[in-house]
């Protein structure tokens, strides 16, 4: 196939529902790790036709979402002093904070600018080159060869006005975070085809051998998600555990040499916090050596600042694959894309943001 339209024929997502119905013999609860994959089954019903025997939860696989909220007060902090300039993807700017959002500092006087990639962030630092500028790097592996390009131009260039502040968590080390909860539910992930795409096979294989469970490689279009569920539950199905790769088209199997070296050039993989999971070790990507001279984080001496998440929010759970949005008693009414309690609410991967576009009436 090469067309889109292709990907989203609906007599053939109905026949791979069919095909996942015909081989269910029991309950299965499955994960999908992207909010790309969560807005697409939403949005397109796709849960709706699965046996109901099949249950899809949610996963923590939305880069704003998992960023925690004092990373977010960090952020505020640096957009509020007078030579400082903020640059930050579009979707980080509504997130709140213990003291409001990057919006409102906007508002109070920061110079704060949406970009669309922080090479954009280097040239505004090119430019201004008496004024300190800070790039929000948030994301997991799909997003971190950027933002280490950004930095190793900017130690061979000498620009000594730019920094990172760093968000950036991998997603194995969190797939084994939920595996070992009390609460866990997952028995079969669907993993992130652009997350795979930049990174490769091979580091799914020791989580599907330790804990059993099988790990697809799935894409983000209908058809790509419910042929990677019907591989999924056909493994579970038969008692097999094997890392497999519906996103052929895009993924191999190791990966993007050239966007891995880059990251293993600029960052070292760290301890990170995360959003409603906590810090799960190693879990996330610092900057290493020399380049730790372009750490916001500490150009600003913010690492005194801390923060706890709202108790109101169920972002925890949600995240966790524990609960689903409209089970929030928030959802939908203290609770809006215009007034948001927490991340899921506001980024357009959050799966609250999901239900509430594309849910609200029927849940």
């Amino acid at each position: 196939m090469k067309y889109l339209d292709e990907y989203r024929d609906g007599e053939a997502v109905r026949r791979f529902a069919d095909a996942i119905r015909k081989i269910t013999t029991r309950p299965w609860t499955l994960m999908e790790i992207c909010g790309g994959q969560t807005h697409s089954i939403v949005r397109f019903g796709l849960d709706e036709l699965l046996p109901e025997q099949i249950s899809l939860v949610h996963g923590p696989g939305c880069p704003v979402c998992v960023t925690p909220v004092e990373l977010i007060d960090k952020a505020i902090e640096i957009a509020s002093h007078p030579k400082a300039i903020l640059c930050s993807f579009g979707d980080m700017l509504r997130v709140p904070g213990t003291r409001g959002d990057l919006f409102s500092a906007k508002a109070n006087g920061g110079d704060v600018r949406f970009v669309y990639s922080p090479l954009d962030a280097l040239d505004i630092a090119r430019k201004n080159r008496y004024r300190q500028v800070v790039f929000f790097a948030v994301g997991f592996e799909t997003t971190a060869p950027a933002n280490a390009m950004a930095v190793y131009q900017a130690h061979r260039e000498g620009i000594e006005n730019f920094s990172l502040l760093v968000s950036h968590v991998l997603v194995p080390p969190a797939m084994e975070a939920l595996l070992s909860a009390a609460d866990n539910r997952v028995q079969g992930f669907l993993a992130a085809g652009h997350v795979c795409a930049i990174m490769g096979e091979e580091e799914y294989k020791p989580i599907a051998d330790r804990y059993s469970v099988p790990i697809v490689i799935t894409g983000f279009e209908p058809l790509d998600i419910m042929e990677g569920i019907h591989i999924c539950v056909k493994q579970l199905e038969t008692g097999l555990s094997l890392v497999d790769n519906q996103y052929a088209r895009s993924v191999r199997k190791e990966g993007n040499v050239h966007a891995r070296r880059m990251i293993e050039e600029v960052f070292e993989v760290i301890p990170r916090k995360w959003r409603g999971l906590g810090t799960i070790p190693q879990s996330g990507l610092g900057l290493r050596g020399d380049y730790k001279a372009f750490d916001a984080e500490e150009r600003f001496s913010l690492s005194k600042i801390s923060a706890e998440e709202s108790t109101e929010c169920i972002a925890g759970e949600i995240l966790r694959g524990v609960k689903k949005p409209h089970q929030c008693s928030a959802f939908g009414n203290r609770c809006t894309p215009d007034k948001p309690l927490g991340a899921p609410m506001v980024s357009s991967e959050g799966a609250c943001a999901a239900y509430y576009r594309h849910r609200l009436i029927t849940v």
